[in-house]
């Protein structure tokens, strides 16, 4: 049974904490809400969630926070992040949620500029973080810490979670709730939600309760989510995907598990066995590139049959994917490589996944074939933190490297004279913070939110996104390229742990490429080559430049010749978050990576 005909939402208010206790008390799950401590797995009932929303919001509501007031959030992944979210929306307050990767400068910027009067923080570790930028906001009346240990006898503001959970059942709290959240509407304003600000100051979203519920309906719609499905929750809650997830999942009485570090994803997966599943390409980048070194690794005959799996699956979905004729022979081998081989990938996942969401980036069609080979299907979608989701692929309707069909009542088109794909519908935020020029220059008169991706629509009314409009680069020669569709091409090789594809203004395209080491140095025992010294000295090496040259050239020569990577320049660690090269959310600062590296970039596409 689907979970339309389960929940009636027509018949709810249409705010986020009515659709999510609703759920609650409805499916009375004894596991509405995982997580783990140490090596031991604490449940929470549905009931026990909406009795812990309850006295949230009344300690709230008792510490003076009233409709419209600013609660910003900084944690990991964990129940108390979501249970203070339907605490905060129940209050018509309004949640901003702060990376616990954010830079410090941005996190005073975001306190400040959304005037937020109270922050919920984990525990000491983020507090270390970010206390500068908390000590020097005037505005905040109280920090909440949800770990007892560890809180500052120095901050005066500070009470935790336990205390404020105590204010709420005092004598005579509990009796006024539900006339509070019966005051919630619709176009409240849910959520400030601060873009990651690849170019300039961060900006403000603001979100109502309509954006998200509509979300929710719409992806009910369209994916089939039951109430007996477990999730992994993996990606930042203060993300707008996975915090759009979740809701979508806690609405339709999904099992959430929290995973709250990317390195317990491998355990959490064998224990939770999740059946439904969001997350990045980068991910799915990373586990592809672990099961082709240990298949290589292996030696031999299961060497030979690992990579004759690999070819035959590669060529099974994409005769699949192309509507192409598959040959009996053909279907076959698809049938016995996936028996001897890919029912391992199956048991890595947990064994009972039905379908993975990406979204964030894009998924070259070969890592994607491959885990459709594994029979671990990955539907792309496609969201941003302006119009939370607006179009994905489905079970029965998937087109490999594309994003997808509009979920229903989100109208999509394509700018006829840039080719930016622009959406309107119920799920557009309200507007930027404070910023009235901005939102004008991004929602037109129409109502259509110009998203600044470029892309195309297919026969099919299946979208394809090629990359962002500010991300484009001309070459000296006059022509444009798309590094995304580059740098997804390049994400294939296993020697290859970022790329940046560079060029602007420049004779010809090359790659900043960080090499993934433990790869790289086997490929060059393979040939024959010692590679030894530090990192450094390897990047300036003329053979392990060669090396990786080889593959980036490679996986590059199916594209236009002015496209393909000519050369490659390597760099001996990531780019990261502190060094302001990348985004909270992961995106490269092109502007900030073309200014560092200048020189190199000179060096390997001419000046």
């Amino acid at each position: 049974m689907t979970s339309e005909n389960l929940l009636g939402f027509d018949a709810l208010p249409q705010t986020i904490p009515h659709f999510c206790l609703e759920s609650f008390k409805r499916y009375s799950k004894p596991d509405a809400l995982s997580y783990k401590i140490g090596e031991v797995w604490h449940r929470l009932s549905g009931g026990e969630a909406i009795e812990k929303v309850r006295r949230i919001a009344l300690g709230l509501a008792r510490s003076g926070v009233k409709a419209g007031d600013k609660i910003a959030i900084m944690s990991e992944n964990r129940p108390e992040w979501s249970l203070v979210d339907l605490a905060i929306l129940s209050l018509r307050a309004v949640n901003v949620p702060i990376y616990t990767t954010q830079a410090v400068n941005q996190i005073r910027y975001i306190l400040e500029d959304s005037q937020a009067k109270m922050l919920f923080i984990s525990g000491d570790k983020l507090w270390k973080h970010a206390e500068n930028a908390v000590l020097s906001s005037e505005r905040l009346e109280k920090v909440v810490f949800f770990e007892a240990e560890g809180v500052p006898e120095s901050e005066r503001r500070a009470v935790t979670m336990e205390q404020l959970e105590a204010a709420g059942q005092e004598k005579g709290a509990i009796d006024n709730y539900d006339e509070l959240l019966e005051q919630v509407k619709s176009d409240d304003l849910a959520t400030i939600i601060y873009t990651s600000g690849t170019t300039g100051e961060p900006k403000g979203v603001m979100l109502t309760h309509k954006n998200f519920t509509s979300s929710v309906v719409a992806v009910s719609k369209a994916l089939p989510i039951y109430n007996s499905d477990r999730s992994l929750a993996v990606l930042p809650l203060s993300h707008i995907f996975e915090r759009t997830v979740f809701y979508v999942l806690c609405t339709n009485g999904v099992a959430i598990h929290y995973c709250a570090a990317f390195d317990q994803i491998a355990s959490h997966l064998q224990e939770v066995k999740p059946t439904i599943m969001t997350a990045v390409p980068r991910l799915f980048e990373q586990v592809y590139h672990k099961i082709v070194k240990k298949g290589k690794a292996a030696g031999g005959w299961k060497t030979s049959l690992f990579n004759w799996a690999l070819e035959v699956g590669q060529q099974y979905w994409h005769a699949k994917d192309t509507h192409a004729s598959v040959s009996p022979v053909l279907a076959a081998k698809q049938a016995l490589a996936s028996r001897l081989v890919f029912s391992k990938w199956r048991a890595g996942v947990g064994g009972q996944l039905r379908f993975f969401v990406s979204g964030g980036a894009p998924l070259s069609k070969k890592l994607s074939y491959a885990f459709w080979a594994a029979g671990i299907p990955i539907l792309q979608g496609y969201g941003m933190t302006e119009a939370c989701v607006t179009c994905a692929n489905r079970p029965d309707d998937n087109k490999v490297g594309s994003i997808g069909t509009a979920f229903d009542g989100i109208e999509m088109k394509i700018d006829e004279t840039n080719g930016e794909i622009l959406v309107r519908g119920p799920n557009v935020m309200r507007g930027y913070l404070n910023k009235p020029e901005e939102t004008a220059r991004v929602i037109d008169a129409d109502g259509f939110y110009h998203t600044g991706d470029v892309g195309y629509e297919d026969e099919d009314g299946h979208f394809f996104v090629t990359d962002r409009i500010k991300d484009l680069f001309k070459l000296s020669n006059g022509k444009y390229v798309a590094p995304l569709q580059v740098e997804s091409l390049l994400k294939q090789s296993p020697l290859v742990s970022q790329p940046v594809a560079v060029g602007s203004g420049r004779k010809q395209v090359g790659a900043l490429i960080v090499p993934d080491w433990d790869a790289l140095k086997e490929a060059l025992a393979a040939d024959g080559i010692e590679a030894e010294g530090s990192r450094e000295e390897l990047c300036a090496n003329p053979h392990v430049i060669k090396r990786v040259q080889r593959d980036a050239i490679e996986l590059t020569r199916e594209m236009n010749d002015y496209e393909r990577v000519k050369r490659v320049y390597l760099l001996p660690r990531e780019f990261s978050i502190d060094k302001g090269e990348m985004t909270p959310t992961l995106k490269i600062k092109r502007n900030v990576i073309d200014e560092k590296y200048e020189e190199a970039i000179d060096e390997i596409c001419g000046s």
